[in-house]
């Protein structure tokens, strides 16, 4: 067992764009001779577009790009870009006349953050696109990322920075990863050590806070501190799948959020996870479930952890910094 770049799995390119001023942006994975995919949205307020495609019951096989986005509905527009660029290059599903890009995507809020009238678009959608590379740093305040914040159930001045993280290995032929962004209502807790990493902060910014007994105290209060979340990420392989076992493993990585973000799944985030098959190996789906799982948490944990400050929320490291001295 291995660790690996998240771009060294099957036939996929990892793209960027963002606007750090702005405090947003868009990473798109592209797979140019299609893949299988899945998708499992467990949140209940979800930004998504053609997850109904992916059902096993319905037609279509192959996707050839999933696209993790900021700008909460206002990003799911970077997919025009994505299909601009893919039927440029020939991609798609043939239907005579050209060929239909298969896009699917989800988002996350990010309009407290930085400047809301900036959101990715379609022109960011393609820049993505264009930045795409089978090497690509997946981690820190880029992309889907870039404006992705943690623990603001006390408000935006006590949030601390999220990011995207991601975190791969190879076992054997077998290749697994894990990337996300990390913008959750709850906190994100280190599953190995229990260290309470991102959270709402305490009046003097010194503690991080429990978001859960904050909810628990709090659920008589009629305020409407929660909409401004949702954590979203892909989990890849390449392994040889169908949509069936595909949606399986976006199910299974679901686990991976809930072990580390408290809560995770709430009626105020939109957490979703899409899975995407682009290989031959064959594998035991039950062992790419758990893997999925773990690497999902450590992506999560990366996301935080690789995360820089940010239009003036603090980052786990300054935090860390800020506590030590």
């Amino acid at each position: 067992m291995k660790e690996i770049g998240f771009t060294e799995i099957g036939d996929i390119k990892v793209g960027h764009a963002h606007d750090l001023n702005a405090a947003t942006g868009c990473t798109v994975i592209i797979c140019e001779k299609g893949a299988t995919a899945g998708v499992d949205v467990r949140g209940g307020a979800p930004g998504t577009r053609e997850t109904d495609l992916l059902s096993p019951v319905n037609l279509v096989d192959k996707v050839h790009a999933v696209f993790l986005s900021g700008g909460s509905a206002f990003g799911l527009d970077a997919a025009a870009g994505l299909m601009d660029f893919l039927e440029e290059k020939g991609i798609g599903l043939d239907v005579g006349v050209t060929r239909v890009p298969i896009v699917c995507g989800a988002v996350l809020f990010d309009l407290t953050i930085g400047d809301f009238r900036v959101r990715p678009d379609r022109e960011m959608g393609y820049r993505a696109c264009q930045a795409a590379a089978g090497k690509m740093t997946c981690r820190g305040n880029l992309g889907a990322g870039t404006g992705a914040t943690v623990g603001k159930i006390l408000g935006m001045k006590r949030a601390m920075k999220g990011g995207l993280g991601s975190s791969s290995l190879q076992i054997g032929e077998l290749k697994v990863g894990a990337m996300a962004a990390v913008n959750c209502l709850g906190d994100v807790v280190d599953p190995l050590t229990g260290e309470r990493l991102a959270g709402p902060l305490s009046e003097d910014m010194m503690t991080v806070l429990d978001t859960e007994e904050i909810m628990t105290r709090s659920s008589f209060e009629k305020k409407d501190l929660f909409g401004r979340n949702t954590t979203i990420g892909v989990v890849a392989t390449n392994a040889a799948l169908t949509k069936s076992q595909a949606t399986k493993l976006a199910s299974m990585a679901q686990d991976g959020f809930a072990r580390v973000m408290r809560p995770a799944h709430s009626m105020f985030d939109g957490d979703t996870i899409f899975a995407v098959a682009a290989g031959s190996v064959s594998a035991d789906l039950s062992v790419l479930g758990l893997l999925g799982a773990r690497l999902m948490e450590r992506a999560v944990v990366d996301a935080v952890k690789s995360a820089e400050s940010l239009c003036g929320i603090i980052s786990w490291s300054d935090y860390k910094n800020r506590k030590d001295k």
